[in-house]
């Protein structure tokens, strides 16, 4: 039997850094003081042998840039800062040492699930499954993995799924119908959680398939950004007799599997997005807002009710309303 979990099972939330020491050459720190300076939300203060030194209490962080080549980071913001600023626009070192201390789960061999194109008017719904093991995951972090949401670019989604999918050892795995059977199984499902409940086993089963098929040991465990509260893909892999430990909790992209798993869903859904648009002879967007309720009511007066579920999810709210007369 699949192992029951409840939302609040798997791995907890782990501390967050507030104190952070490295040392760093005197491009870099240039580089770290430049940064402070152009930022509003720091304020230049006065430390005693430093280069410089800053505060931010919207960040919740102090900089110390002591003429040693020492730097000190301090606060309740220190992660943050360490991770989307230091790392990213200085080192270039993704996650320097710290994340195998405090997240140890992350280097364990497991798998991810994520998906994408939810909450899209536009387009499939996709699911994907990463199994990963420590080798990859130090190298995604380094590269700069983490949830396709804080990515806007969709180069830079579509450059590290081509990281991902290249690693030595990964496996890879998307389920996803195209728009015009995606309604088609909305409609059999009759909810959109089960059908992503199905897309996401459909993902997973062909990567421990993939992964038996290659002789490779199988992953202990698996974590699901969770999208319901009912165990739905759990469920599925019991009555289909596929036992496994599959996790689930909210924020699961903060796993760099999880993470990739996510990215590569994106990407997927944005080749896919960028298909259909050439069908449409227009850019459809992402979202559901105003600028895709607009598209989605030309695109209905262009190609009629006929072929409106071969671009939009026809259970949307704004489908409905792109159609009115």
């Amino acid at each position: 039997m699949t192992k029951k979990t409840k939302p609040s099972d798997g791995v907890p939330a782990p501390k967050k850094l507030a104190l952070y020491t490295l040392a760093l050459n005197a491009v870099q720190i240039a580089k770290l003081g430049e940064i402070c300076a152009n930022d509003p939300a720091f304020e230049q203060t006065q430390t005693a042998y430093t280069h410089f030194s800053y505060k931010s209490k919207s960040k919740g962080v102090t900089i110390a840039a002591y003429t040693s080549g020492k730097v000190v980071i301090s606060g309740k913001g220190t992660e943050e800062f360490v991770v989307n600023t230091l790392e990213p626009q200085v080192t270039g070192i993704a996650r320097i040492g710290y994340e195998e201390v405090h997240n140890p789960e992350w280097f364990e061999h497991h798998a991810g699930l994520d998906e994408s194109g939810k909450g899209d008017l536009f387009g499939p719904v996709v699911s994907a499954c990463v199994i990963a093991e420590k080798s990859a995951v130090e190298k995604w972090l380094a590269a700069g993995v983490k949830d396709s949401k804080q990515i806007s670019s969709d180069k830079k989604i579509l450059e590290l799924e081509k990281i991902i999918r290249a690693t030595p050892g990964v496996i890879v795995k998307t389920a996803f119908a195209r728009i015009g059977k995606y309604n088609t199984l909305y409609t059999k499902f009759g909810n959109l959680n089960t059908l992503l409940g199905h897309l996401h086993f459909l993902a997973l089963k062909e990567a421990l398939a993939q992964a038996e098929e290659n002789g490779n040991a199988l992953p202990a465990w698996g974590l699901l950004d969770q999208f319901s509260k009912t165990p739905i893909v759990q469920r599925t892999l019991a009555r289909n007799g596929i036992e496994f430990d599959l996790r689930m909790r909210t924020k699961a992209e903060s796993d760099p599997v999880v993470a990739a798993a996510s990215i590569v869903a994106r990407a997927v859904y944005v080749r896919e997005l960028e298909k259909i648009s050439e069908l449409a002879g227009t850019r459809l967007p992402k979202g559901s807002g105003a600028e895709a309720k607009k598209v989605a009511t030309e695109i209905f007066r262009k190609f009629g009710a006929a072929r409106f579920g071969e671009f939009v999810k026809l259970h949307f709210k704004t489908a409905s309303e792109a159609a009115l007369p």
